[in-house]
């Protein structure tokens, strides 16, 4: 039975929301990026449940950028970045039996289909390793890429090619990419592990580093010899038209046959052999965590997929995973440890963090060494003190949390989160309703500062090469920099007198500062490190006001009720949060000094235009009353994938109402801003049908 959730206020939910995206951001990087985690796979994934929690009770809070809505981290600059022509998205978690049973109920809805119609799934076991994707051209091994953020990963040919079949069996597509996991055995593992002991290298912390850190390797020859494996599970761009030719049945199932005839491995020993109800899957799912300690490989769950082709995609996907594919994950492995110290950390937004240093305990085959205690009120609730023995688990086998406290240290107290910022001593107060303690400092105190020009080079904002978190904290130190602004101004006669910093590293420093002198909206916006505004949300507004020149109007004149407003609350999907964190941004005078400064050094890029060669691109869109042909959810994903903007209410904006059954205010008020309206079937002819 699933515990009932804490009541808290939706300002509390606001605040914490805030927290936890940000922690699950850094551990993003730390993982995917770093192939260094300071947490476990199952701490991690109590922090993700607990921020998917908030955001389904409060959904008027959750942002568009949130870590539930993206996939793994920026790629390395070591490697070559390489786009995927189709996005390599995660997946949906389940933890329960009840999470499992809707995830078909919302297929069954999306779909409009009937309880007594059959749905069929591919139940598959979830390996714990590196995701890859693998392009073949007339049967050719082309390029092996990496997962990366799911838009761009990394080029890693050489090593892909080491594990690969080069060449293609018969009947295979001119164009065929697949996907999936790259690991290692425990066998191998033990091995690797041994020779490192052996030879005084640090060993891996557990066979999903050893691989992630085995295939993106500079040097192919020593993929080679790490004795890596692999498993593919599915696939990204096809040339379906070839495929149908000689696969008649229009399924995931028979698809994946087709995958060994080719000469690739898929999972199948000791696993379901053939198409499977919910049910039987959930079956599968209980033999296999029975089995789990047996296997060669680490899984952490069941992946149930709908079998159907056509059914998957009419489904499509929503943020960072597809709608018909789930993630059923075996129960978190518990531990008990020391809690040695607590930590408190202040973030860019000035927010105070209780971090917990334990006495290092390996989880579920992770070493863990710390974990966050989110804020005072959780540190209170579960009277943690420092020197308690504490029990700590990886949810989902992912990332580390104190679950309870097992016993006090003799003589201990509780914890106070101290009332002044630890690093420049100002007040740290508490607003009514926040569930975090914040440093009043602003940009006088040094973590909150260096904080924000971190982020302001960070890769998703002005991404520059050579200006990291070293770099800013030593120019901090020497005055160099204090603001954005400044970067476009550097002393590099100064900077190239510091020890450390030849000829060649000033020149490649001044290269990158110049090249980001050109920046597009989007990155601008999320560079600016507005509390709420992340990089999906300052995708969002980069195409709604497409220029920077309308952006910065909108921003100055914006007042809740107005024209801007209520342009800017129209956007689908930008939520309550995000548009007061503007309008409280662009009040601020220092703030809008920091933007007018910034503007002078730069060349800002409008937004591109996303399906420029869809009738209704850049169109703004409303849905009303009930359609027939297709579900409501399902014409909203039509319509977002073919770059329309579907917005909740009609305004002067609005390009098009569809008007179905029973249509009401909304119609009426299309009708007196004489927006063109649109029948379902009109709807459907403008975009090409229901397909």
């Amino acid at each position: 039975m699933m515990q009932a959730a804490k009541q808290i206020s939706e300002q509390e939910a606001r605040a914490q929301i805030a927290h936890l995206s940000g922690e699950l951001k850094r551990h993003n990087v730390l993982y995917h990026q770093k192939d260094n985690p300071e947490i476990t796979d199952a701490e991690y994934d109590a922090l993700f449940r607990e921020l998917l929690d908030l955001e389904e009770r409060f959904p008027g809070l959750a942002l568009p950028e949130s870590p539930t809505q993206k996939v793994g981290a920026a790629v390395s600059e070591t490697f070559t970045k390489v786009r995927h022509s189709i996005p390599m998205l995660s997946l949906n978690n389940a933890f329960s039996e009840e999470e499992v049973r809707e995830f078909e109920t919302r297929i069954r809805r999306f779909l409009g289909l009937e309880e007594s119609e059959k749905i069929e799934y591919v139940c598959e076991p979830k390996i714990d390793g590196l995701s890859f994707s693998a392009r073949y051209e007339g049967g050719h091994f082309m390029r092996g890429v990496t997962r990366g953020d799911g838009e761009v990963g990394e080029d890693v040919t050489k090593n892909l090619a080491t594990l690969l079949p080069s060449q293609l069996f018969s009947n295979y597509p001119s164009v065929l990419e697949v996907r999936g996991e790259v690991y290692m055995s425990h066998e191998n593992f033990r091995a690797l592990n041994e020779r490192r002991r052996a030879e005084g290298e640090s060993e891996f912390a557990n066979p999903r580093n050893a691989a992630a850190g085995s295939l993106r390797q500079l040097d192919w020859k020593i993929t080679k010899e790490r004795n890596l494996q692999y498993y593919v599970y599915g696939w990204g761009e096809v040339s379906w038209d070839e495929v149908k030719l000689f696969m008649p049945e229009d399924s995931h199932w028979e698809f994946r046959k087709w995958l060994q005839i080719w000469g690739f491995k898929i999972v199948s020993d000791g696993f379901p052999q053939a198409k499977c109800t919910l049910q039987e899957a959930l079956g599968w799912y209980k033999a296999t965590e029975k089995q789990r300690n047996t296997l060669e490989f680490d899984i952490d769950g069941m992946v149930y997929k709908v079998d159907r082709l056509d059914w998957q995609k009419r489904l499509g996907f929503v943020g960072r995973a597809p709608r018909w594919a789930l993630a059923h994950k075996f129960p978190a492995e518990q531990v008990v440890t020391a809690l040695e110290s607590i930590e408190i950390q202040v973030g860019r937004t000035g927010a105070l963090t209780p971090v917990a240093h334990l006495k290092p305990v390996s989880v579920a085959g992770v070493m863990v060494a710390r974990a966050t205690l989110h804020n005072e009120d959780e540190i209170a609730r579960k009277d943690i003190r420092v020197g308690d023995t504490v029990v700590i688990q990886r949810a989902g086998d992912v990332i580390p949390q104190v679950v309870s406290v097992r016993s006090h240290a003799e003589g201990s107290v509780p914890f106070q989160v101290p009332h002044v910022c630890p690093v420049c001593g100002s007040h740290a107060v508490r607003e009514e309703g926040e569930a975090v303690r914040r440093c009043t400092g602003g940009l006088i105190c040094p973590a909150q500062a260096k904080e924000r020009l971190r982020h302001f080079v960070s890769r998703g904002a002005f991404d520059i090469e050579g200006l990291g978190e070293k770099q800013i904290e030593a120019f901090w130190i020497d005055g160099l920099i204090r603001t954005p602004a400044d970067i476009f101004h550097l002393d590099y006669d100064r900077i190239g007198k510091r020890e450390g910093w030849g000829e060649k590293s000033v020149t490649n420093l001044k290269a990158a500062v110049e090249k980001a002198r050109t920046v597009t909206l989007a990155r601008f916006i999320y560079a600016l490190g507005i509390r709420h505004i992340g990089e999906v949300t300052a995708r969002m507004l980069a195409q709604h006001y497409q220029n920077y020149a309308a952006f910065k109007q909108a921003m100055t004149t914006i007042e809740p009720g107005n024209e801007a407003w209520n342009d800017l609350t129209g956007i689908d999907g930008m939520g309550e949060v995000a548009p007061q964190a503007l309008i409280e941004f662009f009040r601020e005078p220092h703030n809008r000094e920091i933007v007018d400064a910034l503007e002078k050094h730069l060349t800002i890029l409008d937004a591109e235009k996303r399906a420029a060669d869809s009738p209704v691109s850049g169109k703004t869109v409303v849905f009303t009353g009930s359609l027939t042909r297709i579900t409501r959810s399902e014409a909203k994903a039509r319509a977002e994938s073919l770059g329309a903007k579907v917005a909740g209410s009609v305004s002067a904006k609005t390009d098009y109402v569809i008007a179905g059954e029973d249509a009401g205010s909304k119609l009426k008020k299309a009708r007196e801003l004489n927006v063109a309206i649109l029948t379902e079937d009109e709807w459907l002819a403008l975009i090409g049908g229901a397909q």
